[in-house]
């Protein structure tokens, strides 16, 4: 084995025993047996550098993906290729087999995994240090492409590169992380050890390639717009509050990026995208986390129904490039998303699954009523318009989105609960707005966009009188001036990443497809099985 020369004088820094980390098919080590392993790998690193090698050498290997050599190893009866060359892999060393004078272990990397094998004849002067590896290790390995006597690709090691020593202890046995709490808070485990956890976030990173290239092609320009807004605008969402020192002023974490994406609309850009960070400060759920991806994107010369168009295409476009297939299993439910979707306005749906017109203030309070609805929210929207249609609108939430499997695109919504929204010309009471549902999960929403200066500074003016803690606290006169300075007719839409992948991928929890999700803090003394509270949150 090699490795680099040590530091004088370094020596290993004990940071305390390591947590237990449990699965479904070992029974549960105890403290003890966890202090023991951490300390028999301190003591190993320790030897290594009483003998001047580096367990964390500085260079890596030159190495190959397994996943391609895999390809080129052919079959024991027909082999590829690369069979017989030497080849250098470099991975995580999974469990290992000592049998005395034979040594098997898998090596895993990102894109597979390839058995390793080590003989004392071909490592003599080497042998003895094979005592100072263990599970865990990051290595190099350098040797000959075979196969076994019962067909399995190998390397037949003939050069060991200690790469980085592991202090913990993985997962025993390698059947991954089964408390999700723990998975979640270890991604850095789970990934290499939960099977098809690293597929999902590879098809995370192939979704946003495919709609960047999709709409590079749709002749739309990338740009990147502030994350830090003097207003909480573009949507109706709890923002998280900063403050800028230098400046002397409070400002907000985006919660839409939408005002300054349309702001590039005015200034001639014609079609723009972002793929941008937001920040909601609300309830955790299977589809909610404080902090999420979007895809906005604007288009002049566009209405709804050119959102409505390329929102098939790219929903249709993603499952068959990233999942080989527009037929996919969603928690239980196969679901056809090839275009086009189905499409319901909201106020027959209303009518349908509420029993009254969303109009009908009386109905709709006695429903609220019904469906226990906040009581101070009942109160509230009795007394103020404004606050009655957001009323209405959790009513048709809580009776209309649980039977909206889809694909549906849900269309013509109220103009007063759409501010940004442009009316309809056969029918002011409606906006021109979709949103699209998926195993009844809004996916995104989408609208012709507001261009009036005056209607748009009415609309804001509304919001805030409203004193709605969701809704903006001021005006936004600089987007109105914006405005003023003429922009074209313009679509946008909104399209939430997270839930998407949810889909593409079958993952219930939004959770699952973020590497590193919101959880409640630890606090000292506290175990892993503390769950986070999930609450209710307003849906994206």
């Amino acid at each position: 084995m090699r490795f680099g020369p040590s530091g004088p004088g370094a020596r290993v820094r004990v940071l305390g025993p390591v947590p237990t980390i449990r699965n479904s098919e070992s029974p549960a080590p105890t403290t003890a047996m966890t202090d023991l392993a951490h300390t028999d790998r301190l003591a190993k690193i320790e030897q290594m550098r009483e003998r001047g090698l580096d367990p964390y050498p500085a260079r890596g290997v030159d190495a190959e993906p397994i996943a391609d050599l895999l390809a080129a190893a052919g079959t024991a009866e027909e082999p590829g290729p690369r069979v017989g060359e030497r080849v250098t892999v470099a991975g995580r060393l999974l469990s290992l087999r000592d049998f005395g004078k034979l040594v098997f272990a898998p090596v895993l990397d990102r894109s597979g995994r390839i058995q390793i094998g080590m003989q004392k004849a071909r490592l003599a002067d080497w042998w003895p240090d094979r005592k100072l590896l263990d599970g865990g290790d990051l290595v190099g390995i350098s040797g000959e492409l075979a196969f076994t006597q019962k067909g399995e690709p190998t390397i037949w090691a003939d050069e060991v590169h200690l790469l980085a020593k592991s202090v913990a202890p993985p997962p025993e046995k390698w059947h991954g992380l089964s408390d999700k709490e723990i998975r979640y808070r270890r991604r850095y485990v789970d990934l290499w050890t939960s099977e098809g956890v690293a597929e999902v976030f590879t098809k995370r990173s192939r979704t946003l390639s495919w709609i960047r290239r999709f709409l590079e092609d749709q002749g739309y320009l990338e740009v990147e717009t502030p994350t830090l807004h003097p207003i909480a605008g573009g949507a109706a969402a709890r923002p998280f509050v900063t403050h800028h020192n230098a400046l002397g002023t409070e400002l907000f974490l985006r919660i839409a990026p939408e005002l300054y994406l349309k702001r590039c609309i005015v200034g001639g850009m014609e079609r723009v995208f972002e793929v941008s960070r937001n920040f909601r400060n609300e309830g955790l759920s299977v589809r909610h986390n404080p902090e999420f991806t979007m895809l906005e994107l604007y288009e002049a010369q566009a209405d709804y129904r050119r959102m409505i168009e390329i929102f098939e295409q790219i929903v249709s476009g993603l499952a068959q490039a990233v999942c080989g297939t527009t037929s996919l299993e969603f928690r239980g439910t196969t679901y056809d998303l090839s275009a086009p979707f189905e499409r319901r306005s909201y106020m027959d749906l209303f009518r349908e699954h509420a029993g009254c017109d969303f109009h009908d203030r009386d109905a709709v309070l006695a429903k609220a009523a019904e469906l226990k609805i906040d009581p101070a929210l009942r109160a509230a929207a009795a007394n103020t318009e404004a606050i009655y249609y957001k009323l209405a609108n959790e009513v048709y939430e809580a009776t209309v989105e649980e039977h909206l499997d889809g694909p549906i695109f849900v269309t013509d919504y109220p103009i007063q609960i759409s501010p940004l929204a442009k009316a309809s010309p056969e029918d002011p009471r409606v906006a021109e707005r979709l949103e699209l549902f998926i195993g009844g999960m809004e996916i995104g929403n989408g609208f012709s966009e507001l261009n009036d200066p005056a209607e748009q500074h009415r609309r804001f003016a509304e919001q805030v009188a409203s004193k709605d803690p969701e809704a903006p606290g001021e005006v936004d006169v600089d987007y109105v001036q914006a405005l003023e300075y003429g922009m074209p007719p313009t679509a946008g839409l909104g399209v939430g990443i997270d839930r998407l992948v949810m889909i593409l991928c079958n993952q219930d929890s939004i959770r699952d497809v973020l590497l590193f999700p919101a959880m409640r803090p630890q606090r000292p003394n506290e175990g892993d099985d503390a769950e986070a509270t999930e609450t209710s949150a307003t849906p994206v």
